[in-house]
């Protein structure tokens, strides 16, 4: 009886379980009977501006990360690039990149991907953490990482490791408020960090009055060195002229000078990047007398092709002995609206004088720039290459290994995934895409304007609570809403538009579920499109266009990019009407 007992439970085991992954939901412990099955997604990003400006075999596009990858940090060892971005309340943390050319990047996931160690799990989707450094240190060949961390009560933290590719240490908390760390290693060994703060107090002369302040570091210990801070910009380049917000500072040396980039002017339509330079690393710091050395600000609104807030940069020195820049900037839909986020895009450097130049940044931006020379061959999307331009990427959930692409909300998508024989399994959470928890949903982020996501689904929700299919999301309080469930003895299919935190039905239908059912959003810069097909081929668009207004930091405000996402909870809210 014993071993009979045995045996159900270990089938049972393997019934509720696919690769370690729990088929019991991991917040309630409610055993979900029948839970989606995802398949066949096909996300298509097909903007006119790709389209109008086909590559020559020596050039490649700009932005090179596409979404949501803002506050870009990048460093090299030989001829090794490795470049960080935010990731905020998205998991993991802190996205990383790897490149040998500056061209073809490989996606490496985060770097922060233990929940033990940065758990975003009730933040607002802008906090989390943001504006990282990457440093390569020679002298002790190691890396590090250092971010502010909006979660967990960790503030300003570092992470080390000697191989990004094997992942990095523990969190290690650093004594210093502020935001935007860098960290920086001197020709003779000794470490300095440089970050945003606030004026002494009593000394804030305005709104967005900010400081830069460095450290000295202790290498052994890790931390800063007590008493060594000091505030080597106040203000910005012109206080007089009461700059705002001076933040994102990189520290380099050149021609035994010490350089101090910064970010200056918020990051909205007057962000640009400024530079000083000093005979010490502690300053006194002079600003040049050509800033910015990149912005976007001056010119028409209404120009073609328009990128704009750029800013937030960081400099490497590439390939072809040339420096380059990658900095943040985003390229707003036809109403001038934001949904794509804060992007990462790349320029070559005039370093030739005694201060960088950002090349065409001062310009209103291009969308190719070239290769740098030497480099061979763009295989952007090629390979295992992270894509850009206009592409197709295809999931049909059969790898061993899912797609980095694809991440989680607030915590771990391995909490509520599970592949099997027929696709995606999400176990769903009873939390709904409103509530500050994480959610049962698996995101990817919209990289384009004009864009369509489709997935086939299979699913038979039992109750009301019970919703599965897509969500368009900017934040959790601003979102759209595209799924299957149910109403009395009846299954609906229903858009549901949550503006303010408020939610309104915008379209239902009744239909009779005989077999799969494939959904999918279609965009065409602000004009929103969700249908359906029963038979899996047929689409019938559920109720009419709807603006993607919601979807843009414009509206929604926050620092991040529209998600879109295979959704499925068991605390649903939206009943059809």
């Amino acid at each position: 009886m014993k071993q009979q007992l045995l045996v159900l439970s270990l089938a049972l085991s393997f019934l509720f379980s696919f690769k370690g992954v729990a088929f019991k939901d991991t917040i309630t412990g409610k055993q979900n009977v029948k839970p989606p099955v995802f398949s066949n997604v096909v996300y298509q990003g097909n903007d006119n501006i790709y389209k109008n400006n086909p590559l020559k075999p020596d050039e490649f596009y700009s932005p090179v990360l596409q979404g949501c990858y803002p506050d870009p940090a990048i460093t090299r060892k030989g001829d090794d690039y490795f470049m960080v971005c935010s990731s905020f309340a998205m998991f993991p943390g802190v996205p990383i990149f790897h490149s040998k050319d500056l061209v073809n990047w490989t996606d490496l996931g985060g770097v922060l991907n233990k929940v033990s160690e940065f758990n975003p799990h009730d933040t607002g989707i802008s906090q989390g953490v943001y504006a990282p450094g990457i440093t390569y240190n020679p002298h002790n060949d190691t890396f590090y990482m250092i971010v502010t961390a909006f979660s967990g009560g960790l503030g300003n933290i570092i992470v080390k490791t000697k191989d990004p590719m094997k992942g990095w240490g523990s969190p290690i908390k650093l004594g210093f408020d502020g935001i935007d760390p860098c960290i920086f290693f001197d020709d003779n060994g000794k470490g300095y960090i440089v970050h945003n703060d606030a004026p002494d107090k009593g000394k804030q002369l305005y709104e967005g009055h900010r400081v830069i302040k460095v450290w000295e570091y202790d290498l052994e210990k890790d931390q800063v060195i007590k008493g060594t801070d000091k505030i080597i910009v106040d203000g910005g380049v012109d206080l007089s002229k009461k700059p705002i917000w001076i933040e994102a500072p990189h520290l380099y040396k050149k021609d035994g000078h010490y350089y101090l980039m910064c970010a200056e002017g918020g990051t909205g339509g007057n962000h640009s990047e400024v530079i000083f330079i000093s005979d010490s690393p502690k300053g006194p710091f002079k600003p040049a007398s050509n800033n910015p050395i990149l912005t976007q600000r001056y010119f028409p609104q209404n120009r073609k092709d328009k990128v704009d807030w750029a800013g937030h940069a960081d400099l490497v020195l590439g390939p072809d002995n040339k420096y380059y820049g990658v900095f943040l900037g985003v390229r707003p839909n036809d109403k001038d609206r934001v949904n794509t986020g804060r992007e990462t895009f790349m320029l070559p450097v005039d370093w030739s004088g005694t201060f960088p130049v950002f090349e065409n940044g001062l310009v209103p931006l291009e969308p190719k720039i070239k290769m740098p020379k030497g480099v061979t061959e763009n295989k952007t999307g090629k390979d295992g290459f992270f894509p850009n331009g206009n592409f197709t990427f295809t999931e049909n959930f059969t790898s061993d290994k899912l797609d980095y692409r694809w991440i989680g909300l607030r915590g771990p998508r391995e909490n509520f995934i599970s592949v099997t024989k027929k696709g995606l399994q999400i176990n769903p959470f009873e939390v709904n895409i409103k509530e500050l928890k994480p959610t049962s949903t698996l995101f990817y982020r919209q990289m384009h304007n004009t864009f369509s996501f489709a997935t086939t689904i299979e699913y038979k929700p039992e109750s009301e609570k019970d919703l599965a299919g897509i969500t368009c999301l900017q934040n959790e309080r601003f979102n759209y809403v595209f799924g299957i469930t149910k109403k009395g003895k009846d299954t609906y299919i229903l858009l549901e538009r949550t503006e303010k935190g408020q939610s309104k039905i915008m379209a239902s239908a009744k239909i009779e579920i005989k077999k799969n059912i494939r959904l999918q959003v279609k965009a065409t810069g602000d004009s929103y499109e969700f249908s359906y097909a029963l038979n899996g081929t047929d689409f019938k668009n559920l109720g009419e266009p709807v603006s993607g207004d919601i979807l843009s930091t414009n509206v929604a405000g926050g620092f991040t990019g529209a998600l879109v996402g295979l959704y499925a909870t068991a605390a649903n809210d939206a009943q059809p009407q």
